[in-house]
């Protein structure tokens, strides 16, 4: 069984800015994209950012892009967002996902394993 333990998240001031980490463990971490995504109460779970096995193909929501950074260390089975130029906006559950196949997807329902999620807040 995958598992994906997201941490780093935290209480920051507008502007400020956290990293956020997600090891990975139960499958062959290399082999799949990964994402994150985001989820505020009352809202959907949005697509904030991915990246592809080898880290040649990355994508970002617009509403973070410029801002938010992902990568992957693939030797320690871990990937990162680095988020910076936060904004009270960026408030929300932030979850690390692994997708379902082979590729590189922006959408939820493409990936099949996901962490416990990790609470962001910025104060405004």
């Amino acid at each position: 069984q995958v598992q994906l333990v997201e941490s780093g998240g935290g209480l920051v001031q507008t502007g400020g800015s956290l990293r956020l980490s997600c090891a990975a463990s139960g499958r062959t971490f290399s082999n799949y994209a990964m994402g994150w995504f985001r989820q505020a109460p009352g809202k959907e779970r949005d697509f904030v950012a991915a990246i592809s096995r080898s880290g040649g193909n990355i994508y970002y929501g617009h509403s973070v892009k410029g801002r938010f950074t992902i990568s992957r260390d693939n030797a320690k089975n871990t990937v990162f967002l680095q988020m910076n130029s936060l904004k009270a906006e960026d408030t929300a559950v932030y979850y690390c996902a692994q997708q379902a196949t082979i590729g590189i997807s922006t959408t939820a329902r493409n990936y099949d394993y996901w962490g416990q999620g990790t609470q962001v807040t910025v104060s405004s």
